[in-house]
């Protein structure tokens, strides 16, 4: 049974630590949270303090910083670049339509996109949760191309593009209800616990997938 983690070790360069649970949560968490979270929260509290375009602007200026954040850290790429310029359309719409409501609508579709978006990655077996979790842990290649990771990565795609799209769907109840302080709570609910619980469960569980995982046994024959 260690076979598999002995020889995904082997397949890694010596600077990547061993893949576990711990290594890659203590890793990725601080950076999800960031993301997922400090672009959202500055709304709020530009928005609380001196209206909805200080909080446009405050939220934009917190995206644009994790971006160039993280290309100072070497982890910039497509993502980073598709998160910059939703921020930026984001404001530019935010703005012109001088809606706190249609400023915050725009994520919640954009949720539901990459609802459909992962779960179709999984069906066509080019799994998005991969792609995120490079980020994480940066997978050589050899590992990129296995049925282990197609197989993990495509569970974990449609598990987060079913919630994702529930989540979408909430929000836009309460969006559409025209309480900001209600659709503010309910972005925290479905938000920040899920979420982490999500990630802990994807971290978990893919770890606990390679482990098992019999495809780089010396005798398996990769059929």
């Amino acid at each position: 049974m260690s076979a598999a983690p002995a020889t995904m070790a082997e397949l890694a360069t010596n600077s990547l630590p061993e893949p576990s649970f711990r290594s890659i949560f203590l890793a990725g968490a601080p950076r999800f949270a960031r993301e997922a979270f400090g672009p959202v929260a500055a709304f709020y509290l530009g928005w609380t303090l001196g209206g909805l375009v200080v909080g446009i602007l405050l939220a934009s200026a917190v995206g644009i910083a994790l971006d160039l954040y993280e290309r100072r850290r070497g982890r910039a790429g497509a993502l980073a670049l598709v998160s910059v310029a939703f921020v930026l359309v984001q404001a530019a719409v935010g703005l012109a339509a001088d809606s706190a409501v249609v400023y915050l609508a725009q994520p919640v579709v954009v949720g539901a996109i990459w609802g459909v978006a992962n779960i179709g990655s999984a069906l066509v077996g080019r799994p998005l949760a991969g792609i995120f979790a490079d980020a994480w842990y940066p997978f050589p290649a050899e590992v990129k191309a296995s049925r282990t990771y197609r197989r993990v990565f495509g569970v974990e795609s449609i598990v987060w593009g079913v919630y994702l799209l529930a989540r979408s769907a909430i929000r836009m109840v309460a969006l559409a209800g025209g309480s900001i302080g209600a659709f503010a709570v309910v972005q925290f609910v479905t938000g920040a616990p899920f979420s982490i619980a999500l990630v802990a469960w994807s971290v978990w569980y893919a770890t606990r997938a390679f482990e098992r995982s019999t495809e780089w046994d010396g005798d398996d024959s990769g059929g």
